[in-house]
């Protein structure tokens, strides 16, 4: 017959060892999370800036408390914090791949516009 502690013990010895990859970059996630609310901060500072700016500053802020709460959850084995800190992960990442997107359509846009001024211009010639 299982003893009633035991299971608790074993999963917090889980969470231990699953968080642990995370837990020990938390130091580079609070680093960089700090750089990216100074970016935000520096583009504040222009007219278009202003428009952008909280993208990195939440970026930021996701990262920065993804790596609170991994720190809370490797030093507890509670369940739920890792699972925040999941989340904040996997929306940091969901965020930055949807800017990718967009940043990859504004180049083709681009090109296809420079393209077509240089066509243009050998037209007249």
């Amino acid at each position: 017959m299982p003893i009633e502690g035991s299971s608790e013990a074993q999963d917090q010895q889980i969470i231990r060892e699953l968080s642990l990859p995370i837990y020990q970059a938390r130091g580079w996630m609070k680093l960089l999370g700090v750089m990216m609310v100074l970016q935000g901060i520096i583009t504040a500072l222009t007219v278009v800036g202003l428009i952008i700016c909280w993208l990195p500053i939440w970026l930021g802020v996701l990262l920065f408390k993804a790596a609170g709460t991994i720190e809370g959850a490797q030093l507890s084995g509670n369940r739920a914090m890792m699972v925040e800190s999941l989340n904040k992960i996997k929306t940091y990442f969901l965020i930055n791949g949807v800017l990718m997107l967009v940043m990859i359509g504004f180049a083709a846009i681009s090109l296809l516009i420079t393209g077509a001024g240089i066509l243009t211009l050998f037209d007249r010639l």
